[in-house]
């Protein structure tokens, strides 16, 4: 294992995540590919705005937001990652099937020395890995939402995860100036299965007229010390990832992870959280 920075990066995906994934890979001086299918002045807007609020926090040191820009190009489809790739970040929804199709043709089409990851929250990277050649450069490194102020990233091996590939892993993390946590894999790893079980609670306490969102959010930040209370922390997470990743825990680990009905109504209605201006909050 060597200390120096993965040169070239691809993140597949130019949502809030993927922009956010590649805003720090590309502050660190690597050359990343962002592939996006759909919208990619969306997602290439994402990472300058991203940038210019790192700057104007002075998060950037001495680095100007678009020469970091220029570090990065998109792509319309994982075939077109380019050739010599130390890593490629997959942060597309959270879908088994697609991410299934996702992973299967990035590592049909970049080197075999390329470690691939997984930025699922909740998934079984192991299940992931069975549909590779090569299992054993798969591993998760699951970032939290906004990347670039988030301090922690979870990094989940297999059985099969090659030892070299999670130092490498360990070591970019740490390039990164972010903390990390090596868990196992597991449904809902640690952070998910945690932080889920907490916000589920929250919500049916919210449900039953135990309390208002407010109260309930600052019960757990002033009387436990926690940053963000439960129900905001679902709101910045996003009600419709926090109930897809509920469903896949009830249908792993039992009944005690269902989602409460006020969470399904509020997905039904457009209630997503901070992403679509309301959840359990309001958001400007």
């Amino acid at each position: 294992m060597t200390s120096t920075i993965p040169g070239r990066v691809g993140v597949v995906g130019g949502g809030r995540m993927g922009a956010g994934i590649t805003q720090v890979f590309a502050t660190l001086g690597s050359a990343v590919t962002v592939v996006e299918s759909g919208d990619r002045q969306a997602a290439f807007t994402r990472v300058s705005d991203g940038l210019d609020r790192a700057h104007e926090r002075g998060r950037l040191g001495e680095s100007d937001p678009a020469t970091i820009l220029g570090r990065v190009s998109l792509v319309d489809a994982p075939e077109e990652l380019p050739s010599g790739l130390d890593l490629v970040v997959e942060a597309v929804p959270e879908s088994l099937q697609l991410k299934l199709g996702v992973l299967t043709l990035v590592e049909k089409t970049v080197d075999p020395t390329t470690v691939i990851a997984t930025n699922t929250s909740s998934i079984s990277i192991a299940d992931l890995g069975a549909a590779l050649d090569d299992p054993r450069r798969l591993i998760g490194m699951h970032f939290f939402n906004p990347v670039p102020a988030s301090t922690l990233v979870e990094i989940i091996r297999t059985p099969s995860t090659d030892t070299d590939v999670v130092a490498r892993v360990c070591e970019w993390v740490s390039q990164l100036g972010k903390s990390r946590v090596l868990v196992n894999d597991s449904p809902g790893f640690a952070t998910s299965r945690l932080g889920v079980c907490l916000g589920l609670e929250a919500i049916r306490m919210l449900e039953e007229g135990v309390a208002d969102a407010e109260s309930i959010d600052r019960a757990m930040e002033l009387g436990y010390r926690h940053p963000m209370g439960p129900l905001r922390s679902t709101d910045l997470v996003g009600l419709d990832v926090r109930l897809a990743i509920a469903e896949h825990l009830t249908d792993t680990l039992g009944e005690r992870f269902r989602p409460p009905a006020l969470l399904r109504e509020k997905v039904a209605r457009g209630e997503l959280g901070r992403k679509s201006g309301r959840g359990f909050f309001t958001w400007s």
